[in-house]
């Protein structure tokens, strides 16, 4: 004897795409090719960086327009290759778009990035005057 799990909806797979978890905030359906990001807050300014393995530096676009700074790329290839009896295409398309509002501390002109080991890091500093500033000794009169 076996045990046999049974499902006893009409249109299973109809039904779990109707009330599947991601009606209610679920990640079963994520979009996979969307890159980890992790934040780091320190004295200094920000730091992004973006998880992108098997990429080169080129095929980033990073834009600041009205203090919100997007990230994307898009990538496509195709290969061919044709003998006596068949020909064989592949292609591949992958793209990807992260937008990140700064904070008003944020200098955007001082804002660089770079590529490296497959992580994109880019480096946010604070503005002067929203530095700490040092402790200072005040004299009593």
């Amino acid at each position: 004897m076996s045990i046999v799990k049974r499902n006893n909806l009409f249109f299973p797979s109809l039904m779990n795409d109707f009330v599947g978890p991601d009606w209610f905030g679920g990640t079963d359906k994520w979009n996979t090719s969307m890159p980890a990001v992790n934040i780091k807050d320190n004295t200094e300014g920000f730091e992004l960086e973006l998880a992108v393995p098997g990429m080169k530096k080129d095929d980033f676009t990073v834009e600041i327009d009205n203090d919100v700074l997007t990230i994307s790329s898009e990538v496509k290839s195709e290969n061919e290759e044709s003998n006596d009896n068949y020909t064989r295409k592949e292609f591949s398309y992958s793209s990807f778009k992260r937008a990140f509002t700064l904070p008003e501390t944020v200098d955007g002109s001082k804002i660089d990035a770079k590529y490296e080991d497959g992580v994109l890091k880019l480096t946010l500093p604070k503005k002067q005057e929203a530095l700490p500033k040092p402790k200072r000794l005040i004299d009593i009169a």
